[in-house]
């Protein structure tokens, strides 16, 4: 039986093939009783168009590709442990991409290339995509801004912390976000507080050390060297930051770490110093990965909605390639959520400070 073509569906509908492709492909100025009649006419004959022919019918190509950070996914991948973020991401994409009938790509990107930008033009010359949704730290990286901005392509930025004006965005306030669990900590009881820095190579480190650094000040806490280590939002980088922490004279009563990975990391360090949690020591992450519930003790985090940012950044550009002259929000800011769990408790006494 061959395959259902767009005339087969013009001559069901008792339309043009120009017809038919406006409809399909979503241009605007279409009446509702066209619209209604193509769609009958492709139901019932079962139509799917190829991503080739949809490409001939319009302008469009029914493709979003994801842009996401080749170091550090692959770093998971060699450790075995997957990398969450991207999993999430690429569910929330693929949510709205399913209901609009479009195609979602992931491809890595190695934001130190010398040859980045030519990578990056080339790929989208290559894949013609209706839009691109870039994420950390694909998504401050000015030389790929600026290669896209020269061809016109639509892009929405994820986490997005330098030059916020610049294209579309889809954020959370990781400055604030880190406050708040600090400050959790702090109503916690704790005045103690060691942190795990993540990757220099994201913007979002600095807000959440920063954010970190502001909340101490704030409740009239100390950030002392010795209990600050630079990871890369990994686990064995969690690990090793929380053995050179924990192993301080004094040590903290607490550690936040920038991400969940790395909070996994420091709750190993813990356990190998013969530590317990929440005992002796309490740990917070950021993420709220899909482990951080699971793991013993759970894990007390920041709930970061990194599929709704993804799901939203998708309908921007869907809603973007359908109409363009359609001026819908640029920016979106989401919700996060610090979440406690098991893995925190006030300190142990007595206290091992003399401050009051």
């Amino acid at each position: 039986m061959s395959a259902v073509t767009i005339y087969d569906v013009a001559e069901r509908a008792g339309v043009s093939i120009k017809s038919v492709s406006r409809v399909l492909n979503g241009k605007p100025n279409v009446t509702e009783a066209l619209r209604r009649k193509v769609e009958e006419a492709a139901e019932s004959l079962g139509y799917r168009p190829s991503l080739s022919a949809r490409g001939l019918a319009g302008a469009r190509s029914y493709i979003i590709a994801a842009l996401v950070d080749a170091e550090l996914t692959i770093e998971h991948w060699r450790s075995g442990r997957g990398n969450d973020y991207l999993s999430r991401m690429e569910l929330g994409a693929l949510m709205e991409c399913r209901q609009a009938g479009c195609h979602l790509l992931i491809e890595l990107v190695d934001v130190a290339s010398d040859t980045l930008k030519r990578d990056i033009l080339a790929m989208v010359s290559s894949l013609r995509p209706d839009g691109l949704i870039l994420t950390p730290p694909v998504s401050d990286c000015a030389v790929v801004l600026s290669a896209l901005d020269s061809r016109g392509v639509a892009y929405v930025r994820l986490g997005a912390e330098t030059e916020p004006s610049r294209g579309r965005r889809v954020y959370m306030d990781d400055h604030r976000a880190a406050y708040d669990m600090t400050a959790y900590l702090a109503r916690m009881g704790h005045r103690d507080i060691g942190f795990v820095v993540g990757s220099p190579r994201y913007a979002a480190s600095r807000a959440r050390r920063e954010g970190f650094e502001a909340a101490m000040a704030q409740h009239g806490l100390q950030v002392r060297p010795e209990w600050v280590a630079d990871g890369d939002f990994t686990f064995p980088s969690g690990l090793d930051c929380g053995l050179r922490i924990l192993s301080a004279d004094p040590r903290p009563t607490a550690i936040f770490a920038s991400n969940d990975d790395m909070a996994f990391g420091v709750i190993q360090a813990a356990r190998r110093l013969g530590l317990s949690i929440p005992g002796e020591v309490s740990v917070a992450g950021f993420d709220d990965a899909p482990g951080a519930q699971f793991s013993a003790p759970q894990l007390t985090t920041v709930r970061q909605p990194v599929a709704e940012m993804a799901e939203a950044a998708a309908r921007m550009i869907i809603a973007h390639a359908q109409d363009s002259t359609h001026e819908a929000p640029r920016v979106r800011e989401v919700a996060y959520v610090v979440i406690g769990r098991e893995s925190t408790a006030p300190p142990p006494p007595p206290a091992r400070h003399d401050r009051p």
